[in-house]
């Protein structure tokens, strides 16, 4: 299915119909502020067995995101954070970062049987923060890549749509995707370290 939402905009009616998707299990693509993702539901063990499967990696082993809201939803999925990284993360969040922090206890054990640390992200994307808001918890979310040769990422969400629609319930086009990854940040250590240079800025 191909749902077109109001990049800016988006309908509360089609983000509600996003939200039934995940809560059935679906797997969904959508936008975020730096290229389209595939995600689910953070609760839903069979979901996430399916979203590794489709990337061809075990579970355990799946570099999965989870996409939130806000800081409450960050607190509630994470241990500790020292004032310093929380500095940083006001500064930049919404925005196209990565922050790689230590897993809370909320985190699925499909996450953290095997992983300590967990990676954060809040888009800068009116879409994708109105799905976990109005869905009421956070999503696990990966990038999607494309299959073409040049192309890093699929930026075209009907053409997403046409190479995967047997495999996810639902895309969503929110307009063309980017070409750039978020920045990823590691806080795990004494210094946040830079493990991934995308389009966010990485003058800390």
């Amino acid at each position: 299915m191909l749902l077109n939402i109001h990049p800016v905009n988006p309908d509360i009616r089609k983000i509600n119909q996003v939200c039934q998707c995940l809560e059935q299990g679906g797997l969904i693509i959508y936008p975020t502020d730096t290229v389209y993702s595939i995600a689910c539901d953070i609760l839903n063990s069979k979901a996430l067995i399916n979203l590794a499967r489709l990337k061809k990696v075990k579970p355990e082993k799946a570099n999965f995101s989870i996409i939130c809201k806000d800081f409450s939803q960050i607190a509630a999925y994470t241990a500790q954070i020292n004032n310093h990284v929380f500095k940083v993360m006001r500064q930049f969040l919404p925005g196209p970062y990565t922050f790689i922090l230590p897993a809370g206890r909320a985190i699925p054990a499909i996450f953290s049987e095997r992983k300590k640390t967990i990676g954060i992200r809040v888009p800068d994307n009116p879409i994708a923060l109105a799905i976990v808001e109005n869905f009421g918890r956070p999503i696990a979310s990966v990038s999607l890549h494309d299959s073409d040769e040049i192309l890093e990422y699929s930026t075209d969400p009907e053409l997403i749509h046409e190479r995967m629609e047997k495999l996810v319930a639902m895309v969503i086009d929110g307009g063309p995707g980017g070409l750039e990854p978020s920045t990823i940040l590691d806080c795990t250590g004494e210094e946040i370290t830079v493990i991934r240079e995308g389009k966010g800025s990485i003058h800390l």
